[in-house]
């Protein structure tokens, strides 16, 4: 900070908000990283959303103390973001800005992988445009077989997935491989072995990541942290454990098949327009479940993601589960 301060200051930088904290916004730009703040213009008028968010790439103008203020957010490419409801408006909370792959961690045991939530995922993924990386954790725990039975799918279906054990290594440096370079939003539900995973991809990162993480989720009053944490390979990667609890609030009904890949090329080939693929004659869809072409538990993910408790009596009617 010294020495920065002691040569003439750029009139402006570009950077990339690295971490947020009641406020306080840390930018890395090619001169170093500069804590700063919005200009006040920035905030005016109502917000639906957050202004700026970690991932968002910023021009800040550099400040003589070493802090800096946000002139400019660029254009967002994608964003993770969940709705939070006030008193009188939902508010839409970013929690990753301009990410460029998602990474579903899942166990294949301890705990058993739930299918319907990866689906969820990618669902989300395939609506913002963004690359989906499925990590199946935990091989050394199951056969080979076992692990391709559970997952193989989804390789069918066009997605990566990396087989990965942080006991014995398996899958380490080809998992480092996807992260390098990119800013990866992590997610996955608890116990799968992310921050074991983390660290055997680099030293301290999980301890990192779950450190940051248990102090944000400590208690209501507690200080919100949101951080891009760097790799050593390039890149970054964003714990993104929100993204667990994520309503599909942006997202219409009919809009849903669009997004489970091996569905979106036959809607065009139902009879109806508007098909809801779950009785109607004609339903390319339902002709695919029954073909054996679309998976019964992807139809089934789709039922509920699109009916939610409705899906049941659709289920066992149809006998896909």
């Amino acid at each position: 900070m010294k020495n920065r301060r002691m040569t003439r200051l750029p009139e402006t930088l570009e950077g990339l908000v690295i971490r947020a904290q009641s406020g306080f916004l840390t930018v890395q730009t090619d001169e170093g990283e500069y804590t700063c703040r919005l200009r006040g213009r920035l905030k005016q008028g109502e917000q639906e959303g957050d202004i700026v968010a970690i991932g968002d790439r910023v021009t800040i103008t550099p400040q003589e103390d070493g802090s800096g203020v946000i002139e400019a957010i660029h254009e967002r490419t994608a964003e993770f973001a969940r709705v939070r409801t006030g008193i009188k408006r939902e508010f839409r909370q970013v929690l990753l800005a301009n990410p460029d792959q998602i990474v579903a961690v899942f166990a294949c045991a301890q705990p058993a992988p739930s299918l319907r939530m990866l689906d969820r995922f990618l669902v989300i993924a395939e609506k913002q445009m963004v690359t989906a990386l499925v990590v199946a954790n935990k091989v050394d725990l199951v056969t080979p077989a076992q692990a391709q039975a559970t997952f193989g799918l989804y390789e069918q279906l066009g997605y990566p997935v990396v087989y990965t054990s942080a006991v014995t290594g398996e899958g380490v440096d080809e998992l480092r491989g996807h992260l390098k370079g990119k800013l990866s939003a992590l997610t996955g539900p608890s116990g799968v072995g992310k921050s074991s995973l983390l660290n055997a991809i680099q030293p301290d990162l999980g301890l990192r990541v779950r450190t940051v993480s248990e102090a944000t989720s400590k208690g209501r009053h507690t200080t919100r942290v949101r951080e891009l944490f760097p790799l050593d390979v390039g890149g970054y990667v964003a714990d993104t454990p929100g993204i667990r609890s994520l309503a599909l609030w942006d997202t219409e009904p009919e809009e849903l098949d669009a997004y489970f890949v091996e569905m979106r090329d036959l809607v065009a080939d139902c009879q109806f327009s508007d098909c809801t693929h779950t009785h109607e004659p004609g339903c390319a869809v339902l002709a695919a479940v029954e073909a054996g072409d679309v998976a019964p538990q992807r139809y089934t993910s789709y039922l509920r993601l699109r009916f939610g408790d409705e899906s049941e009596e659709m289920i066992e009617e149809g006998d896909w589960d």
